[in-house]
């Protein structure tokens, strides 16, 4: 069996540790897809990043058998062509829960700590006292989505005193939420929020689901932060929200366009913070990705098809 990993910069102990374990599988670790290209056609393991995969590179690729996708999204693969050659996909939905938990707990308190009017005074050597502080003691957390991104952020918002509201599909109740509602109930969560975290995924059922009515259900001193997936709403929204006042503050590390254009108005804006879609980057994420691949990868060797991760392509996730 022959697998191809198109994943840059994967730590040789990674490699001799797989090779070893293995011994009866043929790796080949290269420098990105346009390297591992000419290797698909005899591929029957690819492990991606996922942006890379097209309808193309699916035709070529005749021997796949199973995609392992390093990452948790799954909207830029090709679904439709995957499913007619029942290739099994799986991804890393988990392995993000710290890094992207930390991000979130440390941009709201540099909203709540005023870090960018603090860092602009020491820049000009500005003694200055007078900045208001805001303490997340005691706030109110709306979570859009109870995975395991938004678990961890709970969990950690739980330490702060922070009511915990989870938000999702079902409304089923999970650990390190006080509360869980389904979707078609988030109005009645947005009046309660101190602080709205989103963490959904791309889908059709969450592309542009909020809106504007949403933003002015919002207290006005309420912090909104997506490190979802930037078509969860319109850009003109949260430009909106921001600059009308209905919220205070948004925090954004994912966009409708990326990398954001550097005319885009969000740059201009004091009460915006931009990431570049950087909340779950870690020293741990190969690795902890790879250790996944390894647990799946002998199941699949098991042919036991009740891997970790598995992805429906009907529904994309």
């Amino acid at each position: 069996m022959k697998v191809v990993s198109v994943i840059k910069r994967v730590p040789e102990e990674i490699k001799n540790r797989l090779r070893n374990n293995f011994e009866q599988v043929e790796f080949h670790f290269c420098h990105g897809m346009e390297e591992g290209r000419p290797l698909l056609a005899e591929a029957d393991v690819l492990i991606t990043y996922g942006e890379d995969v097209t309808p193309e590179v699916i035709g070529e690729a005749v021997k796949l058998k199973w995609i392992m996708v390093l990452s948790a999204g799954m909207d830029k693969l090709p679904f439709e062509e995957i499913e007619k050659r029942n290739i099994v996909v799986t991804n890393v939905r988990g392995i993000h829960g710290k890094p992207m938990a930390e991000y979130a707990l440390s941009m709201i308190l540099q909203v709540y700590r005023q870090a960018k009017d603090l860092i602009e005074s020491e820049h000009d050597r500005e003694w200055n006292r007078s900045v208001t502080i805001r303490e997340i003691n005691g706030q109110t957390m709306v979570l859009l989505g109870t995975g395991s991104i938004a678990q961890e952020t709970a969990r950690i918002a739980q330490a702060f005193q922070i009511k915990t509201i989870g938000v999702s599909k079902s409304g089923k109740t999970k650990d390190y939420f006080d509360e869980a509602l389904p979707v078609d109930r988030l109005e009645e969560a947005l009046p309660q929020a101190d602080l709205v975290v989103a963490v959904l995924p791309s889908t059709h059922e969450t592309e542009h689901l909020l809106k504007e009515d949403h933003f002015e259900l919002m207290p006005d001193h309420a912090v909104f932060l997506n490190m979802g997936r930037g078509d969860l709403v319109a850009s003109d929204v949260i430009l909106e929200a921001v600059r009308n006042g209905q919220i205070s503050h948004a925090v954004l590390d994912v966009f409708e366009e990326e990398p954001l254009p550097e005319d885009h108005p969000f740059w201009e804006e004091k009460n915006i913070t931009i990431t570049p879609h950087s909340s779950g980057k870690s020293p741990q994420y190969i690795p902890r990705g790879f250790d996944l691949f390894e647990q799946n990868l002998q199941l699949f060797l098991n042919q036991d098809r009740d891997m970790k991760n598995f992805i429906d392509p009907k529904r994309g996730y």
